[in-house]
């Protein structure tokens, strides 16, 4: 059966353990200079319906690296920006490639790819679920504080695609998390159901109290890629929602500050505290790459 990467609730504490397990093997084998290509002849087809930065490098370089090639393709250049089923493009693609990465607005459509194709799938992003950033942050993580079971991860802003992966991820690998989120703002809700019921859990409005003890401080943009009409009223709404010298003050005097990136300075973190940590959310973002590699070994291979 064909193994697909599509949203972090169906994975066990296992599996995401070894894939974090295997990210940071290849993160040494880049590092010391050691090749790996342990996709060679393999080839990922790359679909965006959003434009990106860290996404698009990280899994081109990625396949590189791993002996393989990447095909980029945004919604002009298929035929599923003319009317073609997703259905019908999956089954295309699947005689051509190896592996499917979709960078989507609706998670239906990379649920339907998956559905639909005879070989792996992975959910670059979605409106619900950003499983590969979250892979890269406990990388992070676990880099910085050594391990991940018993930590707190204290997020806030926007109960987003990105809280919500934060929450499968943190908590099936033991950490506490705590969301500091605007009323009506908060994450997906029967995500917060399983949270509440399967772990250290808690989402209020009071983000100094959220953020109490946190060993990891986390925030992301206050208005999404497809959210750019809301932007006036979220900047109004999320006024109070930055990580500033406040926050870390109230968060474990070692804390670490993280953000997936692009930062709007200044809303969503201040410039101070963006810079004071500048050193992890730029190995976060570095280690999109490694743990990318691991996912794309473990459906390639």
């Amino acid at each position: 059966m064909k193994k697909d990467f599509l949203l972090l609730r169906h994975h066990s504490t296992e599996e995401l353990t070894a894939l974090l397990d295997l990210a940071a093997e290849l993160k040494a084998k880049t590092k010391a200079g050691q090749p790996h290509p342990l996709l060679a002849g393999k080839t990922l087809a790359m679909i965006f319906e959003k434009s990106s930065t860290r996404t698009r490098i990280s899994f081109e370089v990625g396949m590189h690296q791993l002996g393989g090639k990447a095909l980029y393709l945004n919604s002009g250049d298929l035929q599923m920006g003319r009317g073609e089923s997703i259905a019908d493009t999956a089954r295309v693609l699947s005689r051509y490639v190896d592996g499917i990465m979709a960078r989507v607005y609706a998670q239906s459509t990379v649920d339907d790819l998956a559905k639909w194709a005879d070989i792996p799938v992975i959910n670059g992003l979605s409106d619900l679920a950003h499983p590969c950033q979250i892979m890269a942050d406990l990388l992070t993580i676990r880099e910085h504080k050594g391990s991940l079971a018993g930590k707190t991860l204290c997020y806030v802003g926007d109960g987003n695609n990105v809280a919500n992966s934060l929450i499968w991820g943190c908590i099936k690998l033991g950490m506490r998390v705590r969301m500091a989120c605007p009323t009506g703002y908060d994450p997906d809700e029967t995500t917060m159901a399983w949270a509440y019921e399967n772990g250290d859990f808690a989402c209020s409005p009071d983000m100094l109290a959220m953020a109490s003890g946190a060993d990891v401080l986390y925030t992301d943009v206050w208005a999404s890629m497809g959210q750019e009409e809301e932007q006036a009223a979220r900047e109004a709404i999320f006024a109070g929602f930055q990580i500033n010298q406040a926050v870390v003050n109230a968060a474990a005097r070692d804390c670490i500050v993280m953000h997936d990136l692009p930062a709007k300075k200044g809303q969503e973190i201040s410039e101070e505290v963006f810079e004071a940590h500048a050193n992890v959310i730029f190995d976060q973002a570095e280690n999109r790459l490694h743990a990318q590699k691991a996912i794309l070994v473990h459906l390639m291979q």
